[in-house]
């Protein structure tokens, strides 16, 4: 098992099956080894391995059933996942009606002006994939998209050469992971003269930018997002209601 000194060992532990269950070790339908044999492998604590196993309950990789052990379980097909506006399904939703158009697939290090625009740490290394979204092939691009993919999944970056859907699904289907949390913010910019002509607008006008951050379930950031929309071709709507008993602020 890999170590990483700054994680806890119940994550070191969950990561080690985790992959062990994704690359067939323990097939659909197997048992787990018990909690004690699991903590006599990884030399820990029963409470280490109960934890452990949670993540991979909370990835939906396995079930633990009285008497029955843990079992390793199919993944859903979809899940729904709620938010404070909207869910991860709905972005799935989105990313369908127009596809990737993928121009370059390639690691960088994080620069002070990448990592203003991302959020991410400078000075790191992450699988940037560049191109843009259509509707077919004679429409105007919907939005410039950009993909800064963890480390950690960056294998995916030989797969996608002829996709064209949200990446995201990839990273949980191959590493086993669930994304739970995707934190996003909108912010109104002027557009570049490079992101002008990706979309076929003018120099200077107005655009709306939305950066997501896709976190899994240990609490790492799998993926961080940016498309740049222009401000004629984008609308975002939302519905809000009063609950029951609290002022409107």
């Amino acid at each position: 098992m890999t170590v990483n000194p700054t994680d806890h060992r119940y994550l070191q532990v969950a990561r080690t099956l985790r992959k062990e269950i994704v690359d067939g070790v323990y097939p659909v339908g197997s048992q787990l080894p018990t909690e004690q044999q699991l903590c006599e492998r990884f030399e820990v604590s029963r409470y280490t391995v109960r934890e452990a196993l949670r993540r991979l309950r909370d990835d939906n990789l396995v079930a633990s059933r009285p008497r029955a052990g843990t079992l390793v379980v199919p993944r859903p097909a979809a899940n729904s996942y709620a938010q404070d506006v909207m869910s991860i399904n709905d972005l799935l939703a989105f990313a369908a009606g127009a596809q990737l158009v993928i121009e370059s697939n390639a690691m960088v290090t994080v620069d002070d002006e990448l990592a203003a625009r991302t959020g991410l740490a400078p000075g790191s290394q992450w699988l940037a994939v560049r191109g843009h979204r259509q509707a077919d092939a004679n429409s105007a691009p919907v939005c410039v998209a950009e993909y800064y993919i963890n480390r950690a999944f960056a294998a995916i970056g030989r797969l996608l050469q002829r996709h064209s859907d949200p990446i995201f699904p990839l990273i949980e289907d191959l590493f086993g992971v669930s994304i739970v949390e995707v934190h996003q913010e909108i912010s109104a910019i002027v557009a570049s003269q490079d992101v002008a002509d990706a979309l076929q607008i003018e120099h200077g006008s107005a655009a709306l930018q939305m950066r997501r951050a896709y976190k899994t379930s240990d609490g790492e950031i799998a993926q961080v997002t940016i498309n740049t929309h222009p401000s004629s071709r984008y609308r975002h709507t939302m519905t809000m209601r009063r609950i029951k008993g609290q002022a409107a602020p």
